[in-house]
């Protein structure tokens, strides 16, 4: 395997201005043929799934690292690549950050997509790009926090090399889809993920609590509720992931636990840290929130049923066969 060290044409200066973003908009006006388009987040990090990075690569335009906080709008880039068709990985996790800075593609082509289709067995990029076109990806920066400013130049030659090979990856792919008779089953799930809509509210969001299933009774389930809506609206204000202003640990063992005091609360070795202990009360306002509703006012302990399927772990208890 050959290692993919730096980019071919090196790393480009950050696009800040809106100078530097037009000449930008007339280089990929001007480019040939499909782009590659990539978005960083900075989840674990943050709030929400904002895009603090734009990198796109384009034959004839080169590579082009933007920071959409100075450059919100990035419209004139799209409406220059009309037409034209975006490679991405995993493009269902990036288009919905990339519409909030108005860039909507014509057609996409999903690496991602393509490789489970393909039915191989690593579908991240640097092990479709490894198994595909035999070079090593390093991913070592997949997930450090992208709303750091400045952005360490290590961080920008990893971003710049995300992009570097996504269209000959296209192209291997895509021949490779030809063979398989999977080119029209690609076309129509390229389409299916692009034209998306947003996803709507999720019921109940606090049900996804890590270790939520622990909880065997009502009263401890509604602890655990009300100790997710502080925090999701702290983190919220904050703008900080709700995992660092709370981890999910804590919820359940408060929720376990069912403190009737602060001092039991801080008891706890989840919230013995500084941090947690400092807003110690916030906290137990909640659980005595949950601990004074009546009994009609609590949450079930299953939740309600979806429309999906069940988790994978019971298949084999809900249908052997199937499973």
């Amino acid at each position: 395997m050959t290692p993919l060290t730096d980019p071919s044409d090196g790393v480009p200066p950050v696009v800040e201005t809106p100078a530097a973003l037009a000449d930008v908009v007339e280089a990929f006006r001007a480019g040939t043929g499909p782009v590659a388009v990539d978005a960083e987040r900075a989840s674990g990090y943050r709030y929400g799934q904002r895009t603090y990075l734009v990198q796109l690569r384009r034959a004839g335009a080169g590579t082009a690292l933007i920071d959409p906080v100075p450059l919100p709008d990035l419209g004139a880039l799209s409406r220059a690549l009309e037409g034209v068709e975006w490679v991405l990985h995993a493009a269902s996790q990036d288009l919905p950050g990339l519409a909030e800075q108005n860039m909507r593609p014509d057609a996409v082509f999903d690496t991602e997509l393509a490789a489970r289709l393909l039915g191989m067995e690593r579908v991240g990029l640097a092990a479709v790009v490894a198994e595909v076109l035999g070079l090593g990806l390093a991913k070592e920066h997949s997930a450090v926090d992208w709303s750091t400013r400045p952005l360490p130049a290590e961080w920008l030659r990893y971003a710049a090399l995300d992009v570097e090979v996504l269209v000959l990856l296209r192209e291997e792919l895509g021949r490779r889809l030809e063979d398989a008779g999977k080119a029209e089953w690609a076309r129509q799930e390229f389409e299916a993920v692009r034209t998306a809509p947003p996803a709507p509210p999720r019921v109940d969001p606090w049900r996804r609590i890590s270790g939520l299933h622990t909880l065997r009774d009502a009263r401890r389930v509604a602890v655990a509720r009300e100790l997710w809506l502080l925090r999701d609206a702290e983190a919220r204000r904050r703008d900080l992931s709700p995992g660092r202003v709370l981890p999910d640990s804590a919820i359940v063992a408060a929720a376990t636990a069912l403190p009737t005091s602060v001092e039991q609360l801080v008891a706890l070795r989840p919230f013995s840290g500084k941090a947690t202990r400092r807003k110690a009360e916030q906290w137990f306002s909640a659980v005595q929130r949950a601990l004074a509703l009546p009994d009609s006012a609590l949450p079930s302990v299953r939740g309600p049923r979806g429309d999906g399927p069940p988790p994978p772990r019971s298949w084999a208890d809900r249908d052997p066969a199937a499973a």
